[in-house]
């Protein structure tokens, strides 16, 4: 697995990692993680069920996101695969560097590679065009492709031109036992809404900043805890400033993972105002917590949820206050069981079923031929008249570097490191549960 964005950094697609790469550990696979140092945290690290993670130094220019480098990549990503004899590479995030690196030197190498999708993109603006082609580029030699949604599926297969047969969509879920309601955490004097999201513009930040004052203002007995931290929160402050909302708007700034559930329970409604999003598994969050949610109906969201567990709302000031009105009618008439929406959550969303989906992609992708370096460059020579051309070049330097990097730094020279013994440990693990509840 590769990507810029994983734990300590907070967001979907870290906790897709994690909870992806632990239910393949259980079902028998050797699993590690590939992303950039995140200050003191570099090197090896290992997780839960022996999960081997590697904080690669690299420089970070914008929200986690790494300097794209192209070639400086290689050499560390090459001995990493090889001392820990990887068959296959999966790239997850249209706007990580490294996964788009590791997916370019993986195929070079001769190695099987996917990559999985979590954000949908434009077509129209300078910097939808430029990671599109960059998609383009990466995805023109990928063994397949998975995506979040099927309005994800759809707006990648245009983005990078693909054949839709080879794009395939799980989506995300939830550890169910995690996100429990507890009733007893809500204040029984306010209709409580909360917001966990990074405070950016695509999260639709201003959008947010827009409504507060109005439903506060219609409704004296609802305030609103916002947990998450991004440059929009200088937005949030002034406009609780300005309306004088201090006890009323509670800015608990960014979380744990384990604190989210924490958060959630407290509220009675999980606003989302994205303005774009490809699944949201933080609405899935919250439902399986048993508050009722209100989102912007963009991208896939209306995919996610059942229609009682939401309402929607255009991505609009007036639509979204309307909307959260309804949402407060309903918990004041005490239309809405936590625990129900946390039984059918459970039933609907599985990291288990995701782990078996996202294997059978893996025998699927293991059994496919590796096309030869020539087969490789006529597939990139048809992405542009002249982007063809560059990425042609981009691919023939790559596959010197490789040469190269095979001739100065052997493969029998590069110790092999030792796998996890996870079905002793877990062995271990069980006996010592036993001993303490039955001794």
């Amino acid at each position: 697995m590769v990507s810029d964005f994983f734990y300590p950094n907070m967001g979907g697609v870290e906790s897709h990692l994690y909870q992806l790469s632990q239910r393949l550990i259980q079902r028998g696979h050797k699993i590690i993680i590939i992303t950039h140092s995140y200050g003191n945290r570099t090197g090896i690290r290992y997780l839960t069920n022996g999960l081997k993670v590697y904080y690669v130094p690299h420089m970070v220019i914008y929200s986690e996101a790494t300097l794209p480098t192209i070639y400086g990549f290689f050499p560390i990503f090459r001995n990493i695969v090889k001392r820990e004899k990887i068959d296959i590479v999966h790239g997850h995030q249209a706007f990580s560097s490294l996964c788009h690196e590791a997916i370019l030197h993986s195929r070079t190498m001769g190695m099987k590679a996917c990559f999985t999708d979590h954000s949908l993109f434009g077509f129209a603006d300078a910097s939808s065009i430029l990671t599109n082609k960059l998609l383009k580029f990466t995805l023109s030699d990928i063994d397949h492709v998975i995506c979040v949604s099927h309005t994800s599926k759809e707006n990648t297969v245009l983005r990078a031109a693909l054949n839709p047969q080879m794009v395939s969509v799980i989506p995300n879920a939830v550890v169910a036992s995690q996100f429990k309601p507890d009733p007893g955490a809500q204040d029984p004097n306010f209709i409580t809404i909360v917001v966990a999201s990074r405070l950016v513009y695509r999260k639709g930040m201003d959008l947010l900043v827009a409504a507060i004052p109005r439903i506060c203002q219609m409704h004296s007995k609802v305030k609103f805890i916002i947990g998450g931290d991004g440059p929009k929160r200088i937005d949030l402050e002034q406009m609780r400033e300005k309306y004088l909302l201090h006890d009323r708007v509670e800015l608990v700034g960014t979380l744990m993972q384990h604190e989210v559930r924490n958060l959630l329970t407290k509220g009675h409604i999980f606003l989302n105002t994205s303005l774009t999003e490809a699944f949201c598994i933080g609405i899935v969050e919250a439902a399986c917590c048993g508050l009722l949610v209100v989102s912007t109906k963009v991208g896939g969201v209306p995919e996610v949820l059942p229609k009682h567990m939401i309402i929607f709302a255009k991505p609009e000031e007036d639509d979204l206050v309307n909307a959260v009105g309804r949402a407060i009618e309903m918990i004041r008439l005490k239309e809405v069981i936590p625990i129900k929406f946390h039984d059918e959550i459970k039933e609907m969303y599985s990291w288990v079923n995701v782990a078996e989906r996202t294997e059978k992609v893996y025998d699927a992708i293991w059994k496919m031929r590796i096309p030869p370096l020539m087969e490789r460059l006529r597939r990139y020579y048809g992405c542009g008249l002249w982007a063809g051309k560059i990425f042609c070049i981009l691919i023939a330097i790559d596959y010197l570097i490789w040469r190269f990097l095979e001739w100065l730094f052997p493969e029998e020279d590069i110790e092999i490191a030792p796998a996890f013994p996870y079905q002793k440990y877990n062995k271990i693990k069980m006996m010592m549960i036993n001993n303490y509840f039955y001794n």
